[in-house]
């Protein structure tokens, strides 16, 4: 995917819309959680889990969410409108499946999932974005 969206970034670009330039700060917003939530799916026994029951599909809808408000470009629009899709389609089913089911969880282990999720995103924010995406999104 990264590779597909760095080529169509090099293409002739078509603007679906031109967002504001006061949402650039909102995609922080979306994407600090999303990444809680992210690492929240991999830690057993955490307070995310057990109340959302699919955190991996809500951190996704999150992340292209924050990244659709941001990027009116067709390629983006594409790229994050259709993993929105996904991880609203992917939940929507999932909850169909098995809703919840309140497992019991440790304030321990939430905390820990918090600290993985907001290193991730500092070192991917901060670093690997503007390596792996070439866009710096703090610069």
């Amino acid at each position: 995917m990264l590779w597909g969206y760095g080529q169509a970034r090099q293409q002739a670009v078509v603007v679906v819309w031109n967002p504001p330039i006061g949402l650039r700060h909102s995609v922080a917003l979306f994407t600090l959680p999303a990444f809680i939530l992210l690492a929240a799916a991999y830690v057993p026994g955490n307070h995310f889990k057990s109340r959302l029951a699919h955190p991996m599909l809500i951190g996704v809808l999150l992340w292209a969410f924050a990244h659709l408000l941001v990027k009116g470009q067709l390629h983006a629009v594409i790229l994050f409108g259709s993993l929105l899709l996904w991880s609203v389609l992917g939940l929507r089913a999932a909850l169909r499946r098995e809703p919840p089911s309140r497992a019991k969880a440790s304030l321990a282990r939430t905390l820990l999932a918090m600290v993985i999720g907001v290193a991730a995103w500092a070192v991917f924010a901060f670093y690997l974005h503007a390596r792996w995406v070439g866009v710096a999104p703090f610069a």
